[in-house]
């Protein structure tokens, strides 16, 4: 298989199919929700990525906003490897298919084939290993309008420089997101110096399975507290009420500047679609 057959490959998964730990986790909703509206809401969520998956249909008409996590070894041409992930992004709008999601911002006209300036979005990191590793997530547009951008202090949510501030920020995009991004979330969070870093850093949160850890018992506790509060707002599937407004909190941080606290909410709908390419002495492995 050549590299853009195993990217359009990558796109088909991630389209198509949910991670299995998201699966398990919307299952898992299920059998704790009381609300009726509510279970079958998440009832005809699971049918739906079951028929997505047997048919190789894409899990939701918006197919999103391609993002990609590239860590490729060092002296590997980053223009050559972005001219395959744009001549793949092509093929897959067309084979799989995808809906065309790229508007040119002064003439209003699509591109047809997901592909435009700064589409779709390539985030380069070279590594000291000799694989070659691409992360891809389609980033629906309902869940990305929702997320939240905040800089601390903040005076109207009586926000200051800490965790504690934090958990307001979080609680409050959700609680103004309510159900317009087709929850249950994924909650991805950033916290840094300055506002672009922050918001890749969240980004990079949703592509974290459920059950993984970051490492540090102080964001753990976080995370787990902070999930636990989403969930007592009540919001439920799709809005309607109920136990689970969220699968996942995830919480990254960088080093920040005295002066400056930002802290980045990104929010994934249910479908929270990736998955990571692994190609290594020209074999290809999909992880989803």
């Amino acid at each position: 298989m050549k590299p853009i057959e195993a990217i359009v490959e990558l796109y088909r998964s991630v389209a198509t199919s949910l991670p299995h730990d998201i699966k398990s986790a919307l299952q898992a909703a299920l059998k704790r929700e009381t609300i009726p509206r509510s279970k079958q809401a998440l009832m005809i969520i699971l049918e739906n990525i079951r028929i997505a998956q047997e048919m190789q249909r894409p899990l939701c008409q918006d197919t999103g906003v391609p993002v990609f996590f590239v860590q490729h070894p060092f002296g590997e041409s980053q223009r050559e490897l972005m001219s395959e992930i744009v001549k793949a992004t092509r093929v897959a709008t067309r084979a799989i298919p995808l809906r065309a999601n790229a508007v040119d911002v002064l003439s209003e006209k699509n591109s047809g084939n997901n592909t435009g300036v700064g589409i779709p979005i390539v985030y380069f990191k070279e590594t000291k290993g000799g694989k070659l590793i691409i992360d891809l997530m389609l980033k629906g547009a309902g869940s990305e309008n929702v997320g939240q951008l905040y800089k601390l202090p903040d005076e109207t949510l009586k926000a200051e420089r800490d965790l504690a501030g934090v958990r307001k920020c979080v609680l409050d995009a959700v609680y103004r997101a309510q159900g317009r991004g087709c929850p249950p979330y994924v909650i991805g969070v950033g916290i840094g110096a300055t506002k672009d870093q922050v918001t890749k850093l969240a980004k990079e949160q949703l592509l974290r399975k459920i059950s993984s850890s970051s490492g540090q018992s102080v964001l753990e506790r976080f995370e787990r507290t902070t999930l636990g509060e989403i969930n007592r707002l009540g919001i439920g599937p799709l809005g309607f009420g109920g136990r689970t407004t969220a699968l996942g909190v995830k919480i990254g941080v960088n080093y920040r500047h005295p002066a400056s606290y930002f802290v980045d909410v990104s929010i994934s709908c249910w479908a929270d679609r990736r998955a990571r390419l692994i190609c290594s002495a020209s074999k290809f492995r999909i992880i989803n």
